[in-house]
């Protein structure tokens, strides 16, 4: 089965395809980091004029890359949120368009969960079925720090999720007040390499075990205050407040997994990883030497947000529930932004999950 992924939550136009939910034929991603780098973080009126500027271009890309034609297409599947009203319009407004004169089954896409399947994209069926669940996986990203229990690819339990700020907005806004440019997790990431990670004291955030939260708003309030404090940075100050950061951010994540393991017991046989911080290097090292669990990473293409994850969520969605002709031609739903509507296809996701 081939199926059309299309994203459009934030600041990246995505357009993929994917047989059966494992092997992508073609993803292109139009970023829009130059253009909001001037403004320091992600305008979002400008950001869904660039959606709609980027969108019937990289869907023509994708199908030439692919070598398909659109009848080719079995099933598309578009974000319906979290993320940029907007922007989400863009997407969705096209994705129903053309499902619409394809007349093709079309699937809504939790734009959060989809980031767990590009943990899975490439990996073989054998593995998913037999290696991967019941499972953890995380999202760590811009906008979200959210832990679930998956027992199988479509059903997300919440165990965890921050009070305030996301892991990587975190990132982005510690490394406004240092003087970092725009995004400014990676920049951080760069300059930890270089600093002594037990330099600088660092509060440790949610340090009771038995709170199954993150917080990181004290964390990012702390790094100010000690810029404060201290004055300019030298650059070898710079590195080690970057590195004793970066430690603690992460570390409190290593410590919420540790206590999801003891409440879900042995029956977890896997961690999935996902999200734009599970390009950090420094989580992959930690996650390898501070947890005895498989764990699954994206390749770091489809770490940010992209199409294919799309696609691979849409076509599990769809084994669910193909015997449902009239629920999967019906595109009478809306984006939403952050909270779900009453008026949401198909709301058996909200029940079974």
């Amino acid at each position: 089965m081939i199926v059309l992924g299309i994203e459009s939550s934030c600041d990246e136009t995505a357009v993929a395809l994917v047989r059966d939910g494992q092997e992508v034929l073609a993803s292109k991603v139009a970023s829009q980091v130059d253009v909001h780098k001037v403004f320091g973080g992600v305008v979002p009126e400008v950001a869904a004029r660039e959606h709609l500027k980027a969108i019937q271009p990289l869907f023509l890309e994708a199908m030439a890359e692919s070598k398909l034609s659109p009848k080719d297409i079995d099933l598309i599947g578009v974000t319906q949120g979290p993320g940029l009203i907007g922007a989400l319009l863009v997407g969705v407004s096209f994705a129903k368009g053309l499902a619409s004169h394809l007349e093709k089954p079309l699937l809504p896409v939790d734009h959060v969960h989809a980031h767990v399947h590009g943990a899975m994209l490439g990996l073989s069926p054998n593995i998913i079925d037999e290696q991967l669940f019941p499972c953890l996986s995380l999202v760590v990203s811009g906008g979200h720090t959210n832990l679930y229990y998956m027992e199988d690819p479509i059903k997300f339990e919440l165990l965890a999720s921050t009070l305030d700020d996301a892991c990587g907005e975190c990132f982005d806004k510690v490394a406004k007040v240092i003087g970092l440019p725009y995004p400014g997790g990676p920049k951080i990431e760069t300059l930890a390499k270089n600093g002594d990670p037990s330099k600088i004291s660092m509060p440790k955030m949610v340090s009771e075990k038995q709170k199954m939260m993150f917080s990181y708003s004290g964390l990012k309030t702390h790094v100010l205050n000690y810029i404060e404090k201290e004055g300019p940075l030298s650059e070898s100050m710079r590195a080690d407040l970057c590195a004793s950061f970066q430690e603690e951010a992460l570390g409190q994540i290593i410590r919420k997994i540790k206590r999801a393991m003891q409440l879900k017991g042995k029956g977890v046989k896997s961690l999935l990883v996902a999200g734009g911080v599970a390009a950090n290097s420094r989580f992959r090292d930690l996650v390898s030497q501070e947890l005895s669990i498989n764990s699954f990473f994206p390749k770091l293409t489809y770490c940010a947000d992209n199409a294919a994850m799309i696609a691979a969520l849409a076509w599990h969605e769809y084994n669910r529930y193909k015997d449902d002709h009239k629920l999967l031609m019906n595109h009478d739903w809306d984006a939403y932004s952050r909270y779900r509507f009453e008026k949401v296809i198909p709301q058996v996701h909200q029940s079974e999950a």
